[in-house]
C-alpha cells in the first residue's frame, strides 16, 4: 500500500469520519488539544528555567522535575491522542503541511534533547542538584528545550494556516 492510500484510508475511516462530522467533536478535541499543548510546555518551561537558573532556584532540580514530570506526561498523552484525531479528517493534506512537517520534525528533536540531557548531563545530577546556576550542559538542554518546543508551538499553530494546494478559498 502507498503511503497516499494510507493517509486517504486514515481520512475516510470511521473515526476521522466521526471527527469531522460530529457535531462539535472536532472543535471539543481540538481545544483539549490546546490545554494539554499548554500543560505540557507549561510544565517544561518551569523545568527549563530551573535548568537555566532563572526560576525555582530555591528547589533542588530533581524536586521541580519530580513534580512537574506526572502532569507533563499526562499532558504530552492528551495531546498525542487529540492530535491524532485532529489529524485524521484531513491527514492527506497536513501529510504535506510543511508547518506539520517542521513540528514533527521539532518534537523528534525535542525527544533526543531531552534522551540526551538524561543520559549526559542529568547523570550527575546529585553533584549539581542544588547548584545555581547547574553546569552549562544542563543549561544548553534546557536552552535547546525552550526552542524547541516554542517551535513546535508556533509550527503547529500555522499548520491551519497554510494554504492547501486547489483550495479555492486559500487567496481569499
Amino acid at each position: 500500500m502507498d503511503f497516499t492510500a494510507f493517509l486517504n484510508d486514515l481520512q475516510y475511516s470511521a473515526i476521522g469520519q466521526w471527527v469531522n462530522t460530529g457535531g462539535a467533536t472536532y472543535p471539543i478535541v481540538e481545544s483539549i488539544h490546546v490545554i494539554a499543548v499548554a500543560l505540557v510546555f507549561g510544565t517544561i518551561l518551569v523545568v527549563d528555567l530551573r535548568l537555566l537558573g532563572l526560576a525555582s532556584n530555591n528547589r533542588p532540580f530533581t524536586r521541580v522535575a519530580h513534580d512537574l514530570l506526572r502532569l507533563t506526561w499526562i499532558g504530552f498523552g492528551l495531546a498525542v491522542i487529540t492530535g491524532s484525531l485532529l489529524f485524521l479528517p484531513n491527514a492527506t493534506s497536513i501529510a504535506v503541511n510543511i508547518n506539520f512537517q517542521l513540528k514533527m520534525a521539532l518534537l523528534v528533536l525535542a525527544g533526543i534533547n531531552m534522551f540526551v540531557f538524561e543520559f549526559i548531563s542529568a547523570r550527575n545530577v546529585a553533584v549539581w542538584d542544588t547548584t545555581v546556576p547547574p553546569p552549562n550542559s544542563a543549561r544548553i538542554a534546557g536552552l535547546l528545550s525552550l526552542a524547541l518546543w516554542t517551535g513546535v508551538l508556533v509550527f503547529g499553530r500555522l499548520i491551519g494556516f497554510t494554504p492547501v494546494a486547489g483550495d479555492p478559498f486559500a487567496s481569499l
